[in-house]
């Protein structure tokens, strides 16, 4: 446990700040799952369809500073590979 103040301090914000950041990290990550889910299932198309609600999750994460930029274009780049889509 923290025992200076600014160390309390610290943890409490650290707290505040990961509950108001890990949405968009699920979020994120919900999607990649549904995209990947749905070209193992073989259904192209619809995940297509899923595609630009997944570049969305992903670019908030970024934004959010959750991931890297470059960590950011590297899973957007997979997706679209695994559709065979150039996006």
């Amino acid at each position: 446990m923290p025992i200076l103040p600014s160390s309390i301090k610290a943890a409490r914000q650290n707290r505040v700040r990961h509950a108001r950041r890990l949405p968009f990290k699920t979020s994120m990550k919900t999607q990649i799952r549904k995209v990947s889910d749905l070209v193992k299932e073989g259904k192209n198309e619809e995940a297509a369809r899923v595609l630009p609600q997944a570049y969305k999750a992903i670019d908030m994460a970024m934004k959010r500073n959750l991931i890297h930029w470059k960590n950011a274009a590297r899973k957007k780049s997979l997706l679209a590979r695994k559709i065979g889509t150039r996006t």
